[in-house]
């Protein structure tokens, strides 16, 4: 078998090699445009195990290898880069350093959704980028209803509203951008409705994501969102590594027994940390006790910190509700008794 270290890049990459049955190593640079990569892999003579970093562009690759009966192992950048005590970094290094790691079964290898899970993604991230898109759209149109003195706020966008911006007198070139970016919108309202579709018939057919919709706050959206990303929710042992996975956890400068913490990490997914944010607004509106709490910390903090608190315990609810399969009133009433634990552990 052959043990592959692979420092990917979008063009070419460099890799390192070990044959396990001659103990043969040998490293070589690989272009990507030319098929030079593809050509490498498809001559192997059996199955190789290639390790990675974790990158971007590299979907193809890594279809490809799997294709090919290979197995991809996708390590943490940073864990790998860490694990070099020398200053000197150039691609040779790094991939004979990912093959060092495999070979001494220290390679930080981390989950990475299937390729089924990837393209649902895909519909999650496309419809967030057309609905920015529309709301770019309609502030622009607020712009303009503002310059003539039409101050109605979200009102605008009620039937009033609009025949109110459309019968605006305006000066030509005014009115040509009025009437673009009416139909603009128009475009993405029709592009946007089967998208919203789509993503209700996959949350209806996921389990977990129709566990997940029954949190306060929570949509078809926000659920795939969640158990797309999250995976298999067994790998983390408590919520706070959920916080930390998320992002939603405030960096920390301790030492001497000074504990200094500042802004949050934001080392995760910032997709699902702002649908977070945005569902435990509305959590906060529906759960009385979501409600008191995010309350309460306004008192002393400024309302984004308690915004992203809020945030925060609804990752660690949804986590605790996919971990124990439980509905959201059965995880508030255990979270909410300190001597009932949310998972029970048998010893053995």
């Amino acid at each position: 078998m052959m043990i592959i270290g692979c420092d990917y890049h979008p063009s070419w990459q460099q890799i390192c090699w070990l044959d396990t049955a001659t103990g043969e190593t040998e490293e070589k640079k690989l272009e990507h445009a030319s098929g030079e990569a593809e050509k490498f892999y498809r001559q192997l003579p059996g199955p190789a195990l290639i390790g990675m970093e974790s990158t971007g562009n590299c979907q193809w690759f890594v279809e490809m290898a799997t294709t090919l009966g290979h197995e991809v192992w996708i390590g943490d950048a940073a864990k790998i880069r860490a694990s070099e005590v020398r200053q000197q970094k150039h691609d040779r290094r790094d991939a004979a350093l990912i093959l060092k790691l495999m070979l001494e079964k220290r390679f930080p290898r981390i989950w990475a959704p299937s390729g089924e899970e990837k393209d649902l993604r895909q519909l999650l991230i496309h419809r967030y980028k057309l609905v920015r898109i529309r709301a770019q759209v309609k502030n622009e149109l607020q712009h303009l209803a503002m310059n003539q003195g039409v101050t109605k706020k979200k009102k605008l966008w009620s039937k009033a509203g609009e025949q109110v911006l459309r019968a605006l007198p305006l000066k030509p070139w005014a009115s040509r951008r009025r009437e673009d970016l009416f139909q603009v919108r128009e475009m993405l309202d029709e592009q946007i409705a089967p998208l919203d579709q789509a993503v209700a018939e996959v949350a209806e057919k996921n389990q977990k994501a129709r566990l997940a919709d029954d949190a306060a706050g929570r949509g078809p959206i926000t659920s795939m969102a969640f158990v797309l990303t999250m995976g298999d929710v067994s790998r983390f042992q408590r919520g706070k590594q959920v916080a930390s996975y998320l992002g939603l956890i405030p960096r920390e400068y301790s030492s001497g027994g000074h504990q200094r913490l500042g802004s949050i990490s934001k080392q995760g997914n910032r997709f699902l940390r702002m649908l977070l944010v945005e569902a435990a607004q509305v959590a906060v509106r529906y759960d009385p006790g979501f409600r008191n709490e995010y309350l309460h910390r306004c008192h002393t903090k400024a309302k984004g910190v308690a915004k992203v608190a809020a945030a925060r315990k609804l990752a660690i609810r949804l986590y605790w509700m996919l971990r124990t399969n439980r509905g959201y009133p059965e995880v508030v009433r255990v979270e909410s008794r300190s001597r009932v634990p949310v998972v029970v552990r048998h010893d053995g």
